[in-house]
């Protein structure tokens, strides 16, 4: 018999490979689905190990979240709608806005008066990006931040919606006086209302016109 060519030899460790690789692949397929089926199956025991009262609370939990989820999407579509901005924009101010107690309502019209959704916004003052925050006054917050960073979305509303909060406390919670005091200056405002003067200055009531609270407007925060 004539003993297989080096080609040969290296076409048959070649297909042994192949068929290992497959067998290889098979039980990692195979692997995976078993331990699927056997989440699925710790998963029904627990739960039939649930009493009656117990899976009446999950059912009700689990259908709380899905309206939740469903009101949240609502939310950012209908802003986005009404604003005429991305629901990427539109998902970052609703999330971001919940998440630092200010309600959405008012978080929007913050935005859109402050910078009218440009992320890049300069004033002349040195007040940045979409919440028009500046570089010092974010620095309360985040000692780190650069005027780069504070170009960037989620960063800027953040800082933006947690002085606002800050102020509110300070102000309490008057959300005339403490949207005046972020366009003015906490300090300033203290100094008008010490020497009994008005603050207004028409700031407020621009954020405020579209906002329709079902309470008085002091208390905005959540």
């Amino acid at each position: 018999m004539t003993p297989p060519s080096r080609f040969e030899r290296v076409l048959a460790l070649g297909g042994l490979a192949v068929t290992g690789a497959l067998l290889v692949s098979a039980i990692g397929a195979w692997t995976e689905h078993t331990t699927s089926v056997r989440i699925a199956q710790a998963e029904q025991a627990s739960a039939a190990q649930l009493t009656p009262a117990q899976r009446v609370a999950a059912l009700k939990y689990e259908a709380e979240i899905t309206k939740r989820r469903v009101e949240r999407a609502e939310a950012v579509h209908s802003f986005s709608a009404t604003y005429g901005i991305s629901p990427e924009l539109s998902a970052s101010i609703y999330d971001i806005a919940k998440s630092e107690g200010i309600r959405p309502a008012i978080a929007y019209r913050l935005v859109q008066v402050e910078s009218n959704f440009k992320r890049t916004a300069r004033s002349s003052a040195g007040a940045l990006g979409l919440t028009q925050i500046q570089v010092g006054t974010a620095r309360q917050y985040d000692k780190s931040v650069t005027t780069a960073r504070l170009m960037e979305r989620d960063l800027n509303l953040r800082l933006g919606f947690r002085y606002l909060k800050d102020l509110l406390v300070q102000f309490d919670h008057d959300s005339h006086l403490a949207l005046l005091a972020y366009n003015r200056g906490p300090g300033r405002v203290e100094e008008i209302l010490a020497e009994g003067g008005n603050p207004r200055n028409g700031y407020s009531s621009a954020v405020l016109k579209a906002y329709r609270p079902t309470a008085p407007t002091r208390g905005v925060a959540n």
